[in-house]
């Protein structure tokens, strides 16, 4: 495993984190406590040292694993967990639909309160704004009391986690212009690079962290099948639209030279791209398997993409991988 350093902070991270969503929930597939807990063991030994929570996955069972799995090596690690969503009320929330937000000082701090409880610590290494909109980024009382928590030693850093469907450039420019937050959570792959484009310079400017998830794009980037699977009703991927899975699987085929006598496999090309922006410094991969684990924590030991590659995909990015070119072309034509 390789580190990076999270700027004007004294964290050093590990180039591939391990987010919680995928053992904290449903959302990725079922697994067994037992698996759960042995995957979040094995990747310390790995050398992971990044594991990125928030108190509503699994109704702060996200944050609870983590203490039962990992208490032991508290500070041979890095806590990352989100607050922003009120699910303290038992408002019984229907699948997938986004819970009430609240970034009112007392319920931050609360929020705080009850994340430091699960996780059994005394500190939050970094504790992120969940999904916010720009009025909470431009709320000047949310600041003042995520720096009364760091004053209080509760919190060592703060930071902004983005997105996925609610625009959120300008939140995460006003994060790092206006709040010189410590992070941003982006999404970013080969299949979804807007908006976390613009964000490479922004960061640059004002030493900022970039945390990106989602390097597979949905597993599409994994090369595990090439036809849109049929995934369980629970399973986050189900609730995407089908045209986009048919869509991003023509794109993720026109990327498999990445993979193709390069040392390295489709999934660590995948982690590769987004390690080769600076600003990154550690990707979020989804892991529910042991293999997995052991790929993914592989890739940064693996061949950098070299430029042609990256001009390869670059140009494809920018001319919307052809599908409408290849949708124009005669029956017939390739």
């Amino acid at each position: 495993m390789k580190y990076r350093q999270l700027p004007r902070t004294d964290l050093q991270l590990s180039e591939v984190g391990f987010g919680l969503w995928t053992v904290a929930t449903n959302w990725w597939g079922r697994i067994e406590e037992s698996d759960k807990v042995r995957l979040l063991e094995q990747a310390v030994e790995m050398g992971v040292n990044l594991f990125d929570t928030a108190d509503t996955y699994g109704e702060g069972y996200g944050e609870e694993i983590l203490a039962k799995s990992l208490g032991h090596a508290r500070h041979d690690i890095v806590i990352a967990t989100k607050f922003g969503y009120d699910w303290y009320d038992n408002i019984e929330r229907i699948g997938h639909k986004e819970r009430p937000q609240r970034f009112e000082p007392d319920f931050i701090r609360y929020a705080c309160e009850q994340s430091l409880r699960r996780l059994k610590t005394d500190y939050i290494d970094l504790f992120q704004l969940h999904n916010p909109r720009i009025d909470a980024i431009e709320n000047d009382e949310v600041f003042d009391l995520l720096e009364a928590l760091v004053q209080e030693g509760k919190i060592r850093y703060y930071g902004s986690a983005l997105g996925p469907d609610i625009g959120w450039f300008e939140e995460g420019e006003a994060s790092m212009r206006e709040r010189h937050v410590s992070s941003v959570q982006i999404i970013y792959s080969i299949l979804e690079q807007d908006p976390a484009r613009r964000f490479f310079p922004i960061a640059q400017e004002e030493d900022v962290g970039l945390l990106s998830r989602v390097p597979h794009a949905s597993e599409v980037l994994t090369g595990k099948f090439t036809e849109p699977p049929e995934f369980d009703p629970t399973d986050h991927r189900a609730h995407r639209k089908h045209e986009w899975m048919v869509d991003a699987l023509k794109k993720a085929a026109q990327t498999r030279f990445l993979a193709e006598e390069t040392g390295r496999t489709m999934s660590q090309a995948a982690i590769k791209f987004c390690l080769a922006k600076g600003s990154i410094v550690s990707v979020l991969p989804n892991i529910t398997r042991m293999d997995e684990l052991e790929e993914y924590t592989s890739a940064p030991d693996t061949p950098d993409l070299g430029p042609e590659e990256e001009a390869l995909l670059d140009d494809l990015w920018e001319n919307g991988f052809y599908l409408e070119e290849a949708a124009a072309a005669p029956q017939g034509e390739s």
